[in-house]
């Protein structure tokens, strides 16, 4: 079923104070780990009072996808053809998550929202539904593809990282590469006048 949701672009305006908290936030969960980087902890290293945080996030949560959305920014999509389009975005996603703090903060709130229902409707719509929207645009794909193609490869990245503390390497990137771009090599579902995702060299 499609989402009705409105989404905006990724990203707030960054104020003075919400720079300082982002930064803070990474850097705490950089320095105590992801479970440890309180509200408390947070508004300490960015140097604000605890109600100054909570005035502009309800929750952790909250202040987590709004941090992400910071540092991601929105999706470079570059190339040619789907194919390139998606190569770009799965190097990007897994560059951003290798970042320091980045990938931490992405796994914990991702964790957290397991049993949180309120968080899983903010990681949706606050976090998922810009890029996903970003992404059915430029593949003409629907929304059900784009999905799958989010969760097979955010969801590989952040295992890796949740399994082994560490990003995924440079040559397992660009193997998931390979592994997912023949699923869309069939043009089901694209919109007329889109190329094949894959180029044919042949």
């Amino acid at each position: 079923m499609t989402s009705t949701t409105s989404a905006r672009p990724p990203g707030r305006p960054r104020t003075g104070v919400n720079a300082a908290v982002f930064a803070a936030t990474l850097s705490t969960v950089v320095e105590l780990g992801y479970a440890r980087a309180t509200v408390e902890r947070i508004a300490a290293a960015a140097g604000v009072a605890k109600t100054t945080i909570y005035r502009r996030w309800p929750s952790k949560g909250a202040l987590i996808v709004d941090c992400l959305l910071d540092a991601f920014g929105p999706v470079p999509l570059e190339g040619a053809n789907r194919g390139e389009l998606m190569s770009s975005a799965i190097h990007w996603i897994a560059a951003k998550i290798a970042e320091p703090g980045v990938g931490d903060a992405f796994a914990g709130v991702f964790s957290d929202a397991v049993s949180d229902p309120a968080l899983r409707e903010i990681l949706s719509t606050r976090l998922q539904d810009p890029y996903r929207l970003a992404l059915q645009d430029a593949l003409g794909e629907p929304e059900n593809r784009v999905l799958f193609f989010i969760d097979v490869v955010v969801g590989t990245l952040l295992h890796r990282m949740g399994m082994t503390g560490e990003p995924m390497a440079d040559a397992d990137v660009a193997a998931l590469i390979e592994m997912v771009l023949p699923h869309f090599a069939d043009d089901a579902g694209a919109a007329p006048g889109h190329v094949s995702p894959v180029d044919d060299h042949s």
